[in-house]
C-alpha cells in the first residue's frame, strides 16, 4: 500500500478543530449515570481448570440497559495479591474467543479482564458470546456496526459498547485480586478507539495502550478512504441521502478526539502510515489532541497490522516500566 495520508511532518502538527456538540460532557454524563443505577450483578465461573499458574474464569456482568455482557477474567498466582490489571477490548468483528488467547497478560503477572464486544464475534476466529439486543426502532442500517442506530446519539450503537467498556472497568477495579488504582485499558483498530474511551469517560484509568486506534475524527476518515469499516458508513449516506446532517451530530458525540482531550492516563499509541482503514492522520488528530503523558510509535512501511508481536514486545516494556510486576 502506497502512502495516501500526509506526511510525516504534517501528521505530528495536524491537530484539526472538532466540530463537538456543546453538550458533549452532560450528554455522557446523564448516560454513565443512567447506567451508574444498575448493579453489575458479576458472576465469575471457573474454567481451565488445568493452567497451573492462572486462575481463568468466564465472566459475565450487567451492561448497558440491563443487557448481560460476557467476557474473560485471568488472575496470574499468588492469588493472595492484589495487581495491576488490562482490561481489554477487542477489534471489529472480533469476539472474546477462547481463553487461551488471551495469556500474554497474566503470564506477565497482570491481572486481565477481556470484554467482548456486544453484537460482534463474527470473525471464524475469534467468535462472540454476547448479543445486541437493544432495538433500534426500525432504522436503516448497513451490515454491520458502524450505522446501528446512527441517526440518533441516545441509539448509536458505540453509547451502548462504551458505557459497556466503562463498566468493565468497574467490574475489574472491584476484583479482590486486583489493584483498583492500576488499571490499564488496551486495544487495537475497534478495541483502541473504545479504550480511548474509557480513558476519556473514566479519570481513574492509570494507563492507555491504543494501537492503531479507530472511531478517530470520522470526517476525516470517510473523506481519504471507502475500506470497511469506515465505509459502511459512506454506504449509508450514499443511500440516505438527506441524512448526512443527523449521522454526523450523532458521531460527534463518539470522536476519539473528544475523547482524547479529556483524557489523563499515561498513553502509549501506534500508528502506520500505509493504514487505510484507521489513516494516520486520523490517529495523529487523536494523539495530538491527547491531554494526558503521551508517547506515539509510527510504523511507517506497515498497514492496519501496525507493529505486530514487534510492538506488542514495546507494550510489554511500558508496562513493566510502569508496573514492574514479576521481575
Amino acid at each position: 500500500m502506497p502512502f495516501f495520508d500526509m506526511p510525516i511532518d504534517e501528521l505530528k502538527a495536524f491537530r484539526p478543530v472538532i466540530d463537538e456538540p456543546s453538550d458533549f460532557d452532560r450528554f455522557w454524563t446523564d448516560t454513565l449515570r443512567e447506567a451508574d443505577e444498575q448493579a453489575h450483578d458479576v458472576s465469575f465461573t471457573r474454567v481451565a481448570p488445568g493452567l497451573e499458574t492462572i486462575e481463568a474464569f468466564d465472566v459475565s456482568f450487567v451492561g448497558f440497559g440491563g443487557q448481560r455482557i460476557n467476557g474473560w477474567m485471568l488472575i496470574p498466582g499468588p492469588f493472595c495479591e492484589p495487581r495491576p490489571c488490562v482490561v481489554q477490548y477487542l477489534g471489529y468483528s472480533g469476539g472474546r474467543g477462547s481463553v487461551f488467547d488471551w495469556l500474554l497478560w497474566p503470564s506477565l503477572g497482570y491481572a486481565c479482564l477481556v470484554m467482548d464486544t456486544r453484537g460482534q464475534g463474527w470473525s471464524h476466529h475469534h467468535p462472540g458470546a454476547t448479543v445486541d439486543s437493544f432495538v433500534t426502532d426500525g432504522m436503516p442500517s448497513v451490515p454491520g456496526c458502524m450505522t446501528r442506530g446512527i441517526l440518533d446519539p441516545e441509539s448509536y450503537f458505540y453509547r451502548r459498547v462504551f458505557v459497556d467498556a466503562v463498566r468493565a472497568v468497574q467490574v475489574a477495579r472491584a476484583h479482590p485480586s486486583v489493584d483498583a488504582e492500576l488499571i490499564a485499558v488496551h486495544g487495537a483498530s475497534q478495541g483502541g478507539g473504545i479504550a480511548l474511551a474509557v480513558a476519556g469517560l473514566d479519570p481513574s484509568v492509570h494507563l492507555l495502550l491504543a494501537d492503531v486506534p479507530f472511531l478517530c475524527h470520522f470526517r476525516r476518515a470517510i473523506d481519504v478512504v471507502d475500506t470497511l469499516p469506515y465505509g459502511e458508513i459512506t454506504q449509508f449516506l450514499a443511500a440516505n441521502r438527506t441524512s448526512a446532517d443527523a449521522v454526523f451530530r450523532t458521531l460527534s458525540y463518539f470522536d476519539g478526539v473528544s475523547f482524547a482531550a479529556r483524557a489523563n492516563a499515561r498513553a502509549s499509541f501506534s500508528v502506520a502510515l500505509a493504514d487505510n482503514v484507521c489513516p494516520p492522520s486520523t490517529v495523529f488528530a487523536a494523539y495530538n489532541h491527547y491531554a494526558g503523558p503521551k508517547e506515539i510509535t509510527v510504523y511507517p512501511y506497515n498497514n492496519h497490522e501496525g507493529g505486530g508481536l514487534a510492538h506488542r514486545e514495546l507494550q510489554v516494556e511500558f508496562l513493566r516500566c510502569e508496573w514492574p510486576v514479576g521481575t
